[in-house]
């Protein structure tokens, strides 16, 4: 198809605004899917993302779309996540593309992922279409949230569009608007081949499938084709699109968007954001490059049972050739055995590979306290990255710490400020800016307000998100970028359970800390370690220093109940040995940690 009716375009939001369900209606209104085959959430193909009701990956599909003029337009349509741990599939969405519908939730208003989703098409210099979506609820605010729309993001009433994703209210309106308002792609035919990759995954039987954005040039089947960034050479097995489902074509030309199945064995062999061109006559310039995802949390994943640890390897391997972002390496613990240290974009990015794990592969496992990548400088001059806590040098060997911080932009109805600002003094936050969004309307608490904080990233690691939610009624929304490394005053403080030193347990904490952290640590492992017939004290320990301890009783087995009567030096006798069995019991014995004392961990708060 000639380029001029070719539109390329995404869907931005901040998360639960309404994105799968409006890619539903365009879909079912350009005839893509006939109504009988459609389910709900039709680009959302993995059982979490439908549970959950979130998009996970960014899904692309073609869409052939009679338009008012008469003339026959050709959409790609790529429905992408809407949380902050995925906006690294957002920015890559972002660069095969031309144009942004970008939606609003008009019972909610603008939210932190809404401005970091604009902030982002903007630097692409994308042309954004704003949609206010759930218009026919009636307790919408169109009035109010178009208000902000003006005031917030610049755009008139004129441009800004009423929607209903799930009724279809105003949706050939915005295909109307998606033809008129998104320029075609850019780009020669007749030129070499250049071609973005902007996602991937694995296939048995067809080895890395490449989402790819045509450029320049043409690709056909069979062709030989070369990586520019990594140098690789492959022979494209089959090129095609998605409607939703792989479709086989002869050839994708300059515009165009779809897939090609590379026969490469492994994701990291076909990198995104590098540049695909022709061995025979290859471009001499790759096309600009987007920033790989980077890992910024941390845990380890251990199997319940240390003979599941091949199938946890195999599971592993498996898992990231569908998620380039997953990042993992071997390491044994003393008490958990062995298992992976993953390095994951976020807390919501660690939950749903753990989900994966289990679910799609039958494994039970143990996951530890999530932490982050510290840089420390020890005294002999080494520069190294710790990131399990128990591989953190003594501190007479330590010269210097460094932690990661972020920007964090938070929204907030203004009633919440002081509950807020609370919350991120508590957590180490520097405040920098303070704006209000909007004028107010005359309702108590009604204008939104945005906080601009700097913070370590540690401190979101546990019950930051919960306790933002809780303190504001649900209503603040937060989205968040990393800021660098800055100096920092940090201890580890180490667990014993029955005088073990169980590492899974260990954190990163500042001095003043110390004490609140232990004794919340050993309280709360003393509510789910089930008792034995022996004592068990559980301490929290600074270096050689025991910060707090709480300790766990012994079961009392009744050694008396076979006296009935007589001299009293018998009953003595009995509870004696009973005494000298348990203090060799507690000498030999081992304290079996369960599964659920390492997630009652996960989330433990001051």
């Amino acid at each position: 198809m000639e380029q001029c009716f070719i539109r390329n375009f995404c869907i931005i939001a901040h998360i639960d605004h309404g994105k799968s369900t409006l890619a539903d209606r365009l879909i079912e209104s350009t005839g893509a899917m006939r109504r009988e085959e459609m389910s709900e959430q039709v680009m959302d193909r993995m059982d979490l993302e439908r549970e959950r009701g979130i998009t996970i990956k960014a899904k692309a599909i073609r869409l052939n779309y009679k338009a008012a003029d008469g003339k026959m337009y050709l959409l790609n349509l790529i429905d992408t996540p809407g949380h902050v741990d995925f906006s690294y599939e957002v920015s890559r969405t972002l660069a095969a593309c031309e144009g942004a519908v970008l939606v609003i939730d008009v019972t909610q208003g603008i939210q932190a992922q809404t401005l970091a989703n604009v902030y982002l098409a903007m630097e692409n210099e994308l042309e954004v279409i704003p949609a206010l979506n759930k218009i026919d609820l009636p307790s919408g605010e169109p009035e109010r949230v178009m208000d902000e729309v003006k005031s917030v993001l610049g755009y008139s009433e004129a441009e800004t569009l009423k929607i209903s994703g799930k009724s279809g209210m105003g949706v050939p309106e915005l295909l109307e608007a998606i033809v008129a308002r998104v320029p075609p792609p850019s780009g020669s035919p007749e030129s070499p081949l250049r071609a973005l990759i902007f996602d991937s995954h694995y296939d048995p039987y067809k080895g890395v499938i490449a989402y790819l954005r045509v450029v320049d040039g043409k690709i056909n089947d069979g062709d030989r084709l070369k990586l520019m960034g990594q140098g690789t050479t492959l022979e494209v097995l089959e090129v095609g699109y998605f409607n939703p489902k792989e479709c086989p074509v002869k050839s994708l030309s300059a515009g165009e968007v779809g897939y090609i199945a590379t026969g490469l064995k492994t994701v990291g062999d076909c990198s995104v954001g590098d540049t695909v061109t022709s061995v025979a006559s290859p471009a001499v310039e790759p096309l600009a490059a987007y920033r790989p995802a980077k890992p910024m949390v941390f845990a380890g994943i251990y199997p319940t049972q240390a003979s599941d640890y091949h199938e946890l390897r195999e599971a592993m391997e498996k898992l990231k050739l569908n998620d380039a972002s997953l990042s993992s390496e071997m390491e044994n613990s003393p008490l958990l055995g062995h298992g992976f240290r993953c390095g994951f974009l976020g807390l919501l990015h660690m939950d749903i590979v753990y989900e994966r794990l289990e679910r799609e592969f039958g494994l039970s496992l143990v996951v530890t306290a999530p932490g982050v990548n510290y840089v420390i400088t020890k005294t002999n001059g080494d520069v190294i990255s710790v990131i399990n806590p128990s591989e953190l040098p003594v501190p007479t060997d330590i010269t210097r710490i460094e932690e990661p911080w972020v920007k964090v932009r938070l929204l907030t109805p203004s009633r919440y400020i002081g509950a807020i600002m609370e919350l991120e003094r508590e957590s180490g936050g520097i405040h920098r800016h303070t704006e209000f969004l909007g004028h107010d309307l005359g309702i108590e608490g009604a204008q939104r307000v945005q906080l601009d904080y700097d913070m370590p990233l540690r401190s979101m690691l546990t019950t930051f998100y919960d306790q933002l939610k809780s303190r504001s009624n649900g209503y603040a929304s937060l989205d968040y970028e990393f800021d660098g490394y800055r100096d920092a005053q940090l201890v580890k403080i180490d667990i014993l359970v029955n005088n073990t030193l169980v590492d899974a347990f260990s954190r990163i904490v500042p001095p003043d800390q110390v004490h609140d952290m232990g004794k919340a640590l050993v309280h709360k492992l003393k509510e789910v370690i089930p008792r034995q017939l022996f004592s068990i004290p559980i301490q929290a320990v600074v270096g050689g220093r025991i910060v707090a301890r709480a300790d766990i009783s012994a079961k009392r087995k009744d050694v008396l109940a076979k006296c009935y009567g007589g001299d009293i030096t018998r009953k003595r006798k009995l509870l004696e040995k009973q005494k000298e069995g348990k203090k060799k019991m507690k000498s030999i014995g081992q304290v079996e940690v369960p599964k659920e004392a390492f997630f009652s961990v996960l989330k433990t708060e001051i």
